[in-house]
């Protein structure tokens, strides 16, 4: 079955940047819409990039709109979040997730995505 393993978390300071890295392992990527989710302490978890039915689709969260990019690499089975300009209120734990291609329309949602990893910290402080 499909597994997930978030990396590239950790410590950076305000206006730094950071890739996070999805591996996909079990399946491939090919079969599954992706999306990127934070939960930051005592909040709801939260979509913040979510890839459409078609990778040239994507949907950020205004709150990192023009900050952070989604992107995907078929040939090593990964996804990747490219984040920007990080700000303090950025600091959570980012998981990525999937949804088989064949759902149909989704939300990007938490309740919309089925696979989940397990998620890495993103700290952000000066």
């Amino acid at each position: 079955q499909l597994q997930l393993v978030e990396s590239g978390g950790g410590l950076v300071q305000p206006g730094g940047s950071l890739r996070l890295s999805c591996a996909a392992s079990g399946s491939t990527l090919d079969y599954y819409v992706i999306g990127w989710f934070r939960q930051a302490p005592g909040k709801e978890r939260e979509g913040i990039a979510c890839f459409g039915r078609s990778d040239d689709i994507t949907y950020y969260a205004g709150s990192v709109k023009g900050r952070f990019t989604i992107s995907r690499d078929n040939a090593k089975n990964t996804v990747y979040l490219q984040m920007n300009s990080l700000k303090p209120e950025d600091t959570a734990v980012y998981y990525c997730a999937a949804d088989p291609i064949t759902t149909g329309q989704r939300m990007c949602i938490p309740n919309d995505y089925d696979y989940w990893g397990q998620g890495t910290q993103v700290t952000v402080s000066s």
